[in-house]
């Protein structure tokens, strides 16, 4: 009997999400939910760019989901910008006994250590009223940040270091919320992002940096910091908007989750809005950018991961990879334990996945 679920979110995650619930027969959409006035209203197909009818439109009223009783909701919602309110809607949902399977709030991949418990005891509560679980991932953080490097480190002897990085041109990324105020690109040097405020970049890949931990099943002493930014050398327009001369074109961060005295577990983004700019940083292994997750241990290892899509770039298919990660783990969530479950808990999940013939020519 197929999933009913429900879709939260029709952002660049979420249309994405909403293409693999209409066409895959493993799932029934049963309700959309959109927070743009101008999408309410309108066919689940049209917001999903195909031209089918599913008979569901979209509403903006998050209790008309939950009275449609889905059996899962897939959170594409924006999580970085409105985490309390992201928190909140996944303890109604959950409450309401709906599953949640998203790639937003991004601190439930493993939110341990990583946020209160006085915000984490209202979610595991609500999982226990509803009978049902919550799982957040994508690609970083995600299976770029869980997934592969355990599999690969599962194969050693020992290990001294795991790095995982994302390389990548983010001009033709069209979120300007994320771009901009999330990220700051084009701001000026002396503007502090919301990302790169003290503190923030450890929250937000701490999730990764301490799951990864428990599955080494190591205790980390500390989790710490660090970020480049690299001025625009002339004004240039991309995707999501205007870089002016002098404003930020190019950003380099880095987190560690620290192991007597030296990072054991470093997660590693270059973004570039120009391929020329910085060409000492990290370079992708495929134009456009890559994942690389590299071992330094007995055996060592140095893996590339280039996703590329019949439908968009590289942009487009990393999306589109971390939105596959969360709409396939749909049924191995629904047979969950209540709760928080994450990849330390799961099962390979290729439950959800379509198995198709390549398409000719």
């Amino acid at each position: 009997m197929a999933i009913r679920v429900a879709l939260i979110g029709t952002g660049n995650a979420g249309r994405i999400a909403l293409r693999g619930l209409i066409t895959n027969p493993a799932y029934d959409l049963i309700g959309v939910w959109v927070s743009t006035p101008a999408k309410v209203g309108r066919e689940a197909g049209e917001l999903a760019g195909l031209d089918v009818r599913t008979g569901v439109v979209a509403t903006d009223d998050l209790a008309a989901i939950i009275d449609a009783k889905p059996d899962a909701a897939v959170y594409c919602a924006m999580g970085d910008t409105r985490l309390p309110d992201a928190l909140k809607d996944v303890c109604r949902l959950l409450a309401a006994g709906i599953n949640v399977i998203g790639t937003a709030p991004g601190v439930l991949q493993y939110p341990w250590g990583v946020i209160p418990d006085k915000f984490i005891a209202p979610i595991e509560d609500a999982a226990q009223q509803g009978k049902s679980s919550v799982y957040v991932n994508g690609v970083d953080p995600g299976f770029v940040t869980d997934l592969v490097p355990l599999a690969f480190a599962s194969t050693c002897e020992s290990v001294e270091q795991i790095r995982c990085l994302e390389i990548a041109d983010y001009a033709t990324y069209d979120g300007a919320e994320v771009m901009f105020d999330v990220m700051g690109f084009g701001n000026s040097l002396d503007e502090v992002p919301m990302l790169l405020q003290p503190g923030i970049l450890s929250i937000a890949w701490g999730a990764t940096i301490r799951e990864l931990a428990a599955g080494l099943g190591v205790t980390l002493d500390a989790v710490t910091d660090s970020c480049e930014r690299e001025p625009a050398p002339e004004a240039f327009d991309i995707a999501a908007g205007h870089i002016p001369e002098g404003g930020v074109a190019a950003l380099k961060f880095q987190i560690n989750g620290i192991v007597d005295g030296k990072p054991l577990i470093v997660v590693e983004h270059v973004t570039r809005l120009r391929s020329d700019l910085r060409p000492d940083w990290a370079q992708p292994a495929q134009p456009g950018g890559s994942y690389r997750v590299e071992i330094t241990g007995e055996p060592s290892y140095a893996v590339d991961i280039c996703p590329t899509s019949r439908h968009g770039d590289h942009n487009y298919a990393a999306i589109a990879a971390g939105v596959g990660r969360v709409v396939n783990a749909v049924p191995a969530v629904v047979a969950a334990p209540p709760g928080i479950v994450t990849t330390l808990d799961l099962p390979l999940v290729t439950g959800g996945i379509q198995i198709t013939t390549a398409p000719k020519g």
